[in-house]
């Protein structure tokens, strides 16, 4: 696991908390450090280890934020040249309060970086995530995950027919 989320306070701290209960390795900086510079580190840490699966983690950032963008841009090249024959996934995130604006984060993202899947949260809320089927239909991204709590049981695999009916 990869902690690239060195920007929000704590953030590796709570990644720690998570790579215990999961059993596995994680590959941290300190605060503030290039998110590229981890990420590449935690290729390499998996590549002496021989590590099947790795699990990078970013900060989460806005769309109209180019800064953060391009720094999300470095990290995927990293990713492509360091683990070029790799079976890679990018899982956009999205809060199911956005609405609308989810689709050009969407759009925003896909520039950067290709997107295979949507992971939608705090759909345990008054989020109806209605945006979801927006971002099919005009992206065709589909949503593999929805979060509709705070705990590990709570990230639950989408299913189209449940979602429907519960909008309904």
């Amino acid at each position: 696991m990869v902690a690239g989320d060195t920007f929000r306070a704590a953030a590796i701290d709570q990644l720690e908390v998570w790579s215990k209960r999961a059993g596995v390795d994680i590959i941290k900086h300190q605060e503030g450090s290039d998110p590229a510079a981890v990420v590449y580190d935690g290729i390499q840490a998996a590549k002496a280890r021989g590590v099947d699966v790795l699990v990078c983690d970013t900060a989460g950032r806005l769309h109209n934020k180019k800064n953060l963008m391009d720094e999300l841009g470095k990290i995927n090249r990293i990713i492509e040249r360091e683990y070029s024959n790799a079976s890679k996934h990018t899982y956009l995130v999205l809060d199911g309060t956005t609405g609308q604006n989810a689709i050009q984060q969407a759009k925003q993202f896909m520039e950067v970086c290709n997107v295979d899947g949507i992971i939608l949260t705090k759909l345990d809320g008054t989020a109806k995530g209605g945006v979801v089927i927006s971002i099919k239909h005009a992206l065709n991204i589909p949503v593999k995950l929805i979060g509709v709590g705070e705990g590990i049981e709570d990230l639950q695999d989408f299913n189209p027919r449940e979602f429907v009916e519960a909008l309904f």
